[in-house]
């Protein structure tokens, strides 16, 4: 089974003794089911509840949602006995259930020694229907593969480990440098969904990855009449097809072809990110904390969840990746932004859903932009993404100049680690650098050996 980073967190849910049942989060097919099954292995018993495939288990929840009832009745309906500290109870699709999220507060107060989690390939839009127990609930959001979750998943480990360790201002060496970058190359062709990454580590065949990304873009496009009105299913379709164009460049309706209006395209907008299929980039001034205190909501940019599935749907020759990779960064450097915006959303805590920012300058023939910011602690980090070996910062250093509370900014290119003035250079591949402190742990975690 494939270590993943929420692997240790789930581990220390299990051993918290003042847990409370979990809410799984994230888009279809990102392995939420794959790692609750991991941790189920760890228990005396396993009850999974599918309510797509168990479709009578739902009017269970339709009486009353007393705890003593309701594990006595899915007991009998799965022939188990359903066992509090035994047993791991698991709902999953409870998109077809809504009623299982309110009685997720009930299990915390009436079975607090049940471990329960729910999840569900489209579940915000169940949350969307009946809200969520406040402070009677915890919350995971999970994403594709990080770049590190592949290595290890792809037998790297130990370069995992020595990205995680390296110290930054320092060069890598330069042969696993470019060796490194290769890797980067490779999973820029593949992507971090988890069925495409094992077809790639059972097959080391390309065409036969991309199958199973196309594949899971038509099963994408197959869930947009469960959760849209029918009018609306013509324009999640275009924007479904024409957002992998719009990448790293500042979100516009007008680039939307065909005679479509945003009274029409931002509802569907909404629910492609309320589906996690993308996520926003939202405008920050950037000048003091917290970032999002600053959002302009009307001036935004979009990536996909993943950016291999990008790819996929924009119908890319990704053997460039493999073959001429350093080629690739050069000509396709919003591929490379993007990819450093999946890994700030994979590094990001699971508790709280990842927010990413970026700034622009407002004034009239300014072309000044930084990719993303970041803050830690007090303080806010411009982060740019250079294509290649891109040199030309003005935009970072011009941000530095006109925020106070930024003293330094990060550069990620093909570039070994170098520090110099305001300047901090990391490789494409260092975004773990940044994670979020809550991820430290899980991250070392990772990169052990396994037992």
């Amino acid at each position: 089974m494939y270590k993943r980073i929420i692997d240790f967190h789930l581990d220390r849910w299990k051993g918290d003794r003042y847990r409370k049942p979990l809410l799984l989060r994230g888009a279809r097919q990102v392995g939420k089911t794959y790692a609750v099954r991991r941790l189920g292995a760890q228990f005396k018993s396993y009850v999974e509840i599918n309510f797509e495939q168990l479709k009578g288990a739902a009017s269970i929840f339709e009486k009353d949602l007393v705890p003593d009832r309701l594990i006595l009745a899915l007991s009998l309906l799965v022939k188990t006995p359903i066992i509090p500290g035994e047993t791991l109870l698991f709902f999953d699709e409870v998109q077809e259930a809504p009623l299982v999220i309110l009685a997720l507060r009930y299990f915390y107060e009436e079975m607090p020694n049940l471990h329960v989690i729910a999840a569900g390939s489209l579940l915000e839009f169940a949350i969307a229907k009946v809200g969520v127990p406040v402070g009677r609930i915890s919350m995971f959001y999970m994403y594709p593969f990080s770049f590190l979750e592949y290595l290890v998943a792809i037998g790297h480990r130990l370069i995992a480990k020595e990205i995680l360790d390296h110290p930054i201002g320092t060069p890598m060496e330069p042969a696993i440098h470019t060796k490194i970058l290769d890797l980067v190359g490779e999973y820029l062709s593949i992507g971090g969904m988890p069925e495409a990454v094992a077809r790639w580590v059972q097959t080391k065949d390309l065409a036969s990855a991309l199958n199973v990304l196309q594949q899971i873009a038509a099963t994408y496009r197959q869930d947009f009449e469960k959760y849209a009105r029918k009018a609306q299913v013509q324009y999640l379709e275009q924007l479904f097809r024409q957002i992998p164009h719009l990448i790293s460049k500042e979100f516009s309706y007008r680039e939307i072809h065909g005679e479509y209006r945003k009274r029409e395209l931002a509802p569907a907008l909404e629910l492609l990110e309320r589906a996690n299929i993308i996520h926003s980039i939202r405008h920050s001034s950037g000048q003091g904390i917290p970032i999002g205190a600053e959002v302009d909501f009307e001036t935004f940019k979009v990536i996909y969840l993943d950016i291999g599935l990008c790819q996929a749907i924009l119908g890319s020759d990704v053997s460039v990746w493999f073959l001429r990779p350093l080629e690739g960064f050069e000509n396709r450097g919003e591929i490379a932004e993007g990819f450093i915006g999946q890994e700030l959303i994979c590094y990001a805590s699971p508790d709280s859903k990842a927010e990413l920012y970026f700034w622009k300058r407002k004034e009239k023939n300014s072309a000044a932009e930084v990719d993303y910011l970041i803050q830690r602690g007090e303080k806010i980090i411009p982060i740019e993404v250079k294509s290649g070996h891109g040199n030309t910062l003005r935009s970072l250093h011009m941000f530095l100049d006109t925020h106070p509370k930024s003293i330094s900014g990060i550069r990620f290119s093909a570039l070994n680690y170098s520090l110099m003035n305001k300047l901090d250079s990391r490789p494409l591949y260092a975004a773990a650098s940044l994670a979020h402190e809550s991820q430290r742990d899980a991250l070392a975690s990772l990169v052990l050996e396994h037992t």
